[in-house]
């Protein structure tokens, strides 16, 4: 039986695991029931925009999956935990399927954890890039 993660640490690293490979209901057990959720772009990436529940959480990841080719590459640079707070440094490439085109997105996230749940997510990505590659 394995523990369940209760520091921002260990919420972090089951977050990108889960997400990793594909199980989004151990994904959504991470998060709290009201989340700060803002995930800021252009308005024709169809996964932007804020969010708060479970299920508008759910319905993000399930855009993401259906949006986007399998990752082509995925990369964690670092991760910096203080208290309650973690930023998440890295980089991806992924494809979107509607119009074959990839793109490569720097990104920073922030999480907000309490009570062993994330209760803050704020996606910091290149915007301008993921909206090139969702325009025909």
């Amino acid at each position: 039986m394995t523990t369940a993660p209760r520091t921002t640490r260990e919420i972090v690293d089951a977050f990108f695991a889960r997400f990793g490979a594909g199980d989004l209901p151990g994904l959504l057990d991470l998060f709290a029931d009201r989340v700060d959720f803002s995930v800021p772009g252009a308005p024709n990436v169809p996964w932007t925009g804020t969010r708060s529940t479970r299920n508008e959480i759910s319905e993000f990841f399930t855009v993401l999956g259906k949006e986007l080719t399998p990752a082509e590459e995925f990369t964690v640079d670092a991760t910096v935990v203080e208290g309650e707070h973690a930023v998440v440094t890295g980089r991806s490439r992924f494809g979107v399927v509607s119009t074959g085109k990839a793109f490569v997105n720097e990104f920073a996230l922030h999480f907000t954890v309490a009570d062993a749940r994330i209760t803050g997510y704020r996606m910091h990505e290149d915007s301008h890039a993921i909206s090139v590659a969702f325009t025909r």
